[in-house]
């Protein structure tokens, strides 16, 4: 009797022991295993890939350690509409924990391939207005919120910039891609500006870089150029590597200067940029990103406006011989010397 009491004794013992052990085996013995969010990231243009480096460092800030709990998949793109939706697919097909577009082009691509699924889009530096990438700024709806490109104001603002520092530039001229569906918007906020300030609006809709470079030398083989400086406008197509090197090379040789956007145009040659910091951007859509994976469905977060920062490059407008009042040097964030 008292073998069989000893013998049921350390038949517990070993189912115990196997219990612990299939526990140790299978789930840790109860601790949490750690999600590893994993993140779609595609960048329109070359130009603002910046975006992802602020998005990641902001990230990173939040407690999300690439390696260790997220991990990215960035695609880097230069105005390629269809390589947009072919790695927005991708993304889905891969079925990541969230994407991440920008500007207005792969946004557009990543709610279309996203539609359906639980997929959330945050993007950066997309027009709202005029389309329905979002229903509103307060409840974007759907999957998707963002930080959206103050197109349509940022235009106006830079026609004025324009206007106090080339002041004798009578002849505003814009080269844009009319198919892309920030510059219709902008356009209808410019005419109406440009008509009360008397200005002549000298407009050149294109499609792609073959008629930028034609558009230019056709211009450029005139007696008179027909400009007297050039407005560079919301699309991917002139802010393109090629496509703004042919602007760039245009307005260098005619003396035209080039009121810019975004930071880059100030880099490259531009007397003024313009426009929203691509980084900080990154940085405001990762706050984002966070309120999304920490519950928050991600149509009720509330559309971002960043701000606007001008940037002022000296060295042109002193080559160009142009004054620069006191008024724009004090709001400049930056001055390229």
């Amino acid at each position: 009797m008292n073998q069989s009491k000893q013998l049921k004794s350390r038949r517990k013992i070993i189912l115990a022991t196997f219990l612990i052990m299939a526990c140790l085996f299978i789930s840790g013995c109860g601790e949490k295993t750690e999600k590893v969010y994993r993140v779609g990231i595609v960048s329109g243009l070359a130009s603002f890939i910046e975006m992802a480096d602020g998005f990641k460092a902001k990230m990173t800030e939040l407690g999300y350690i690439e390696g260790k709990n997220i991990v990215y998949d960035l695609h880097e793109l230069d105005a390629d509409p269809a390589g947009e939706k072919r790695v927005a697919r991708r993304f889905v097909e891969d079925k990541v924990d969230l994407i991440f577009a920008f500007p207005t082009g792969p946004s557009f691509a990543a709610k279309a391939a996203a539609q359906g699924t639980n997929i959330p889009v945050v993007f950066a530096m997309a027009g709202i207005e005029g389309n329905n990438l979002v229903e509103r700024i307060s409840k974007p709806g759907g999957n998707i919120t963002g930080v959206r490109f103050p197109g349509p104001e940022m235009t106006v603002k830079r026609l004025d910039i324009l206007r106090e520092l080339v002041p004798q530039a009578n002849r505003i001229y814009i080269i844009y891609d009319h198919n892309y569906p920030n510059a219709p918007i902008a356009i209808g906020q410019l005419r109406p500006a440009i008509r009360d300030t008397g200005l002549t609006l000298v407009e050149e809709p294109i499609n792609d870089l073959e008629e930028c470079q034609a558009a230019l030398q056709k211009r450029a083989a005139l007696d008179d150029i027909g400009i007297d400086a050039i407005l560079m406008m919301p699309d991917i197509l002139t802010h393109s590597s090629e496509c703004f090197g042919e602007i760039l090379k245009f307005a260098n040789e005619h003396k035209a200067p080039i009121a810019g956007t975004v930071a880059h145009t100030a880099d490259q040659g531009a007397v003024f940029s313009y426009g929203p910091d691509t980084f900080e951007m990154g940085i405001l859509a990762a706050i984002q990103a966070d309120k999304i994976f920490k519950g928050s469905p991600a149509g009720t977060i509330m559309v971002v406006t960043p701000t606007m920062y001008l940037r002022l490059n000296y060295r042109v407008i002193e080559e160009l011989g142009l004054d620069v009042s006191e008024g724009l040097l004090s709001m400049a964030k930056e001055i390229i010397r």
